[in-house]
C-alpha cells in the first residue's frame, strides 16, 4: 500500500435494490481481496472514527451499515470502540475465528452490538458453530453449478447472506430472487437489458420548469403557484432541505421562508437533487444516492479552491451527473430540457472545464473508478483532503431519507 492512501466505496443492495450500506476500502488500482496491512486497516478505521465523532454524525448514517475488512489483530484496538457498534461490520476469514481468541474476541464485539462478516463462507455446512456469532456470511455464485449460490442454505434470522463479484444484473436478480444481499461494485453504472426510455415526468417538469424560474430570478409568487400544483413535491422539498440541518434556527415551511432564509442560488441546487430523486423507478434508489453523494464530494473538494457560488455549482454537476441514467435518454438529451451554463454542460458531456475535474474525481473514488492520484494532483488536492471529502459526502447523503 503506497503511503497516499484514497479511499474508496462498494455500495451493498438488498433484494428490493435499495442501498443497506457500503464497503470502505483503500484505492489499490486493482481488484483483489485481502491485500491491505494491519496499519492500513487501523488508519481506516481511525479515518472513518474521526469523521463519527458526535451523536449529529452517527445519527447522520440512519441505520446504514459500514463494512470493513479486519484481522484478528485489530479487533481489539481502541479504535474499533470509537465506531457506532449498530453501523459497524468487520469481515474477518473463517482462518481468522477457527483461532480461538479471534472468535472469543469477536463474540465479544457482537454482544456490544458490532456485526461480523464471515469472509469466503461458502464452503461452510450448515449448522457450522461460527454461524452463531456473525451477522453475515460472504461468498459468490458458483459458475460451475449453473450460477448456484452455496452460502443462501447458510442465511437465517441471525446471519445475512452476501454475496460478491457479480458481473451482470441478471447475476444480481439471481441473488435477488433468494432475498440476498449482494455488493455490486460499479454494476450501478451499466443499463438493465431493455431499460426503457423515460424521460421527464410530470413531477419532473415541475421541478425543470422552478429551476428555470429561478435562473431567471421570477418573482417568489410565481414559484409558489408553480410548486402548488405538486403537493407532494413541496414536502419532499422542504424534508430534503431540512433533514441535513444548516444551523438555520428555524425549520423551513414554505418556499418563501426558503429564499428568505437560503436565497435563490442554495434553493437551485436543492431543485437539482429534487430533481434527481424525482424517479419513480424502483431500481433507482441506488443511481439517486450515488448522485447525491457525488454532487456534495464534488461540492466539498471543490471548497476552497474555487468561490462558494462555483462550489455550489459543482454539487448541482454532480446532481446531474447520473440524469441519463435515470431519465433512461443520453446527457445530450438531457441538457436541451434543462439549461445549464457552459461549464457545468461540459462537465456532464466531456469532464473537461473548470467543474469536470472534480467531478472525475468524485466517480474515480467510486470502488477504483479511476485515476483517483492523477485527478487529486491535477486539482492539487491532499489524499486527506479528498477523503475527508469523501466521508463527510457519504454521510450527509445518508442524512437525506429518499
Amino acid at each position: 500500500m503506497s503511503e497516499t492512501k484514497f479511499l474508496v466505496r462498494e455500495p451493498l443492495l438488498n433484494a428490493a435494490q435499495q442501498i443497506l450500506g457500503y464497503e470502505l476500502s483503500w484505492y489499490s488500482g486493482e481488484q483483489g481481496e485481502g491485500m491491505a496491512s494491519d496499519a492500513d486497516l487501523l488508519e481506516l478505521l481511525s479515518l472513518a472514527a474521526a469523521q463519527l465523532q458526535g451523536a449529529e454524525a452517527m445519527s447522520q448514517l440512519n441505520g446504514s451499515l459500514l463494512f470493513f475488512e479486519a484481522t484478528p489483530a485489530l479487533l481489539a484496538a481502541d479504535v474499533v470502540r470509537q465506531l457506532p457498534a449498530k453501523n459497524t461490520v468487520l469481515r474477518l476469514t473463517v482462518t481468522d475465528l477457527s483461532d480461538p481468541e479471534t472468535l472469543k474476541a469477536a463474540a465479544a464485539l457482537r454482544q456490544q452490538g458490532y456485526g461480523i462478516s464471515l469472509r469466503g463462507a461458502d464452503a461452510l455446512k450448515t449448522g457450522n458453530p461460527l454461524l452463531q456469532v456473525v451477522s453475515h456470511v460472504e461468498g459468490r455464485l458458483s459458475h460451475e453449478q449453473g450460477a448456484a449460490i452455496p452460502i443462501a442454505a447458510l442465511q437465517s434470522a441471525t446471519a445475512k447472506a452476501v454475496v460478491r463479484k457479480l458481473a451482470s444484473w441478471q447475476e444480481y436478480d439471481v441473488c435477488a430472487l433468494q432475498g440476498l444481499h449482494a455488493f455490486i461494485g460499479n454494476l450501478y453504472l451499466i443499463p438493465r437489458a431493455n431499460a426503457e426510455k423515460k424521460g421527464l415526468n410530470s413531477a419532473q417538469i415541475i421541478i425543470v420548469q422552478l429551476m428555470e424560474m429561478l435562473r431567471q430570478n421570477a418573482d417568489i409568487r410565481e414559484l409558489e403557484e408553480v410548486l402548488k400544483r405538486d403537493a407532494a413535491l413541496s414536502y419532499k422539498l422542504f424534508r430534503y432541505i431540512n433533514s441535513v440541518g444548516f444551523g438555520l434556527g428555524a425549520e423551513i415551511q414554505s418556499l418563501r421562508h426558503a429564499v428568505t432564509m437560503l436565497g435563490y442560488s442554495p434553493l437551485y441546487r436543492w431543485l437539482s437533487l429534487l430533481l434527481a430523486t424525482a424517479s419513480t423507478d424502483s431500481h433507482a434508489a441506488v443511481l439517486m444516492q450515488t448522485a447525491i453523494v457525488r454532487g456534495r464530494f464534488a461540492e466539498l473538494a471543490g471548497h476552497g479552491i474555487l468561490p462558494k457560488n462555483e462550489a455550489e455549482n459543482l454539487f448541482v454537476v454532480g446532481m446531474f451527473s447520473l440524469l441519463d441514467r435515470l431519465l433512461g435518454i443520453p446527457m445530450e438529451e438531457v441538457l436541451a430540457k434543462i439549461q445549464l451554463a457552459e461549464p457545468m454542460a461540459q462537465a456532464l458531456l466531456t469532464r473537461d472545464g473548470m467543474y469536470g475535474p472534480f467531478l472525475a474525481l468524485a466517480e474515480a473514488c467510486e470502488l477504483n473508478n479511476g485515476n483517483i492520484a492523477a485527478l487529486a494532483d491535477s486539482l492539487f488536492i491532499s489524499a486527506r483532503q479528498v477523503n475527508d471529502a469523501h466521508l463527510a459526502a457519504l454521510l450527509w447523503a445518508q442524512a437525506i431519507k429518499i
